[in-house]
């Protein structure tokens, strides 16, 4: 049964999960999520595990599904970029970006929509709640990264790698279309760091994480070398562009209240 919600979020607020040969896991998280809202778009990232043709079969018959191919696979941020031009012109305002894999809480589907009805110029953030299925040596290396976050950006960043995310579309597709940075899974870290300097203010709402074995369909594209060398240049690069930024980011940030 879907969740009650007021229509204004329906009409500007959209679910956006990019996808790329995420399996039966697709289906089972767009399931979940149409349970909840009532726009959805798919982005297939160039997938070859069939999982594009069976989608689309089954937007044929749902009406609030709709799906993007890619011919080739250009990582989650192109992914995302591809779904956030196309919900520009659809005239969505805001979209809450998951993963495809099923480790995301669609049941916080509509909280996330509703907080961000109430602070639309605001990014919401999903702040994940780890279970005993949660990799050890991920969870280090994401202390590290939001450690590094929290430096660049002067800011309460709760998470800087979760997935689960409501964002301004406007302001998210701009920053994107200045760089060609932010098109693989350097995204979510990259995108809270812009989008701070930009001064949208970052709401943390806890949610839960489960990692699924590959035994129960679980996917994971995540490479250990590959993305965590990833990460290393990325934060280079920001702390580099943050130090040019210092005086302004810390005269935001130490600016008196007003009362």
């Amino acid at each position: 049964m879907l969740a009650r919600h007021p229509n204004r979020a329906a009409e500007t607020h959209l679910v956006l999960i990019p996808s790329y040969n995420t399996g039966a896991k697709l289906f089972e998280t767009i399931a979940d999520v149409l349970r909840y809202w009532q726009s959805v778009w798919v982005v297939i990232d160039g997938s070859t595990d069939g999982t594009a043709e069976a989608l689309a079969i089954s937007a044929s018959h749902e009406q609030r599904l709709r799906v993007i191919q890619r011919s080739r696979n250009g990582g989650k941020g192109a992914a995302v970029l591809d779904g956030l031009r196309a919900a520009s012109l659809a005239g969505f305002t805001h979209v809450l970006v998951m993963d495809a894999d099923g480790q995301h809480p669609a049941a916080l589907i509509p909280k996330f929509m509703m907080r961000s009805c109430a602070y639309p110029q605001a990014m919401i953030l999903g702040s994940p709640v780890f279970d005993q299925s949660a990799p050890r040596i991920r969870i280090i290396g994401r202390k590290l990264c939001n450690a590094l976050t929290r430096l660049e950006t002067l800011c309460g960043i709760g998470d800087s790698l979760f997935g689960f995310r409501v964002y301004p579309l406007e302001a998210l597709m701009t920053i994107m279309e200045s760089t060609r940075a932010m098109r693989r899974f350097d995204f979510d870290a990259e995108a809270v760091v812009r989008l701070s300097w930009c001064g949208v203010a970052a709401i943390n709402l806890p949610a839960p994480v489960r990692y699924f074995r590959a035994s129960e369909g679980g996917v994971s594209h995540f490479r250990y070398g590959r993305d965590n060398l990833r990460l290393a240049v990325m934060h280079l690069r920001l702390i580099a562009a943050f130090i040019g930024r210092l005086p302004l980011l810390a005269a935001r940030r130490f600016r008196p209240s007003r009362h």
